[in-house]
């Protein structure tokens, strides 16, 4: 199957292009929905996680306790590097699964950090970044999040720079500010009926 990587950064409206991509026939795999349900009540990180940072980081409902955990990876690069030694493994191994039976006109893999993983570029047809700029991401995830202004540009300066990521993608869709659904749309439209004469 032909393979998109989707990625942009946190508040750039990954999750509403690939929306618009499964609407029109493409199978997309969301890496950050696969590592939500990983880290769900009964998730299969839930248990890793509790022993190696112990039950602070493990909210009532046992689940992961977001807020703590992102407090603690940002303090400690040490702690960082632990949990993605948990998740990410378990994260691609789903990825890999969903990807052996995906059924649609090509496949779509949102990425949030495809680009500083750094082994997703090479087993891509293309990478597709949704662009955005600072301002509006940052607006966009308050609105729907109630981070912090501090909170969002901590998130942002661990991913890589808009200019890294565009550096990266083979196509890109401007989501910025002034971009209405419609313009969205168009972009995205667009882009899909080039994939899928690409194959």
């Amino acid at each position: 199957m032909y393979k998109v990587g989707l990625t942009g950064g946190i508040g750039s409206g990954k999750s509403k292009v690939a929306e618009m991509l499964a609407k029109w026939g493409a199978a997309v795999i969301d890496t950050d929905v696969i590592a939500h349900e990983l880290t769900a009540p009964g998730g299969a990180a839930i248990e890793p996680i509790r022993r190696a940072f112990g039950p602070d980081v493990i909210a009532e409902n046992g689940a992961l306790d977001r807020p703590a955990m992102r407090e603690l990876v940002f303090q400690s690069p040490e702690a960082r590097r632990r949990l993605e030694a948990i998740l990410h493994p378990m994260i691609r191994a789903e990825t890999e699964a969903r990807a052996r039976v995906a059924d649609g006109c090509y496949v779509v893999f949102v990425v949030p950090l495809l680009v500083e993983s750094g082994r997703w570029l090479d087993e891509l047809d293309r990478v597709c970044v949704v662009d955005c700029d600072p301002e509006t991401q940052i607006a966009r995830v308050q609105a729907r999040s109630g981070l912090t202004h501090d909170a969002i540009a901590r998130i942002m300066s661990a991913q890589a720079s808009r200019e890294e990521r565009n550096a990266a993608a083979h196509d890109l869709i401007n989501n910025g500010g002034g971009t209405s659904l419609d313009e969205l749309e168009h972009q995205v439209r667009a882009l899909h009926e080039r994939w899928c004469r690409s194959f």
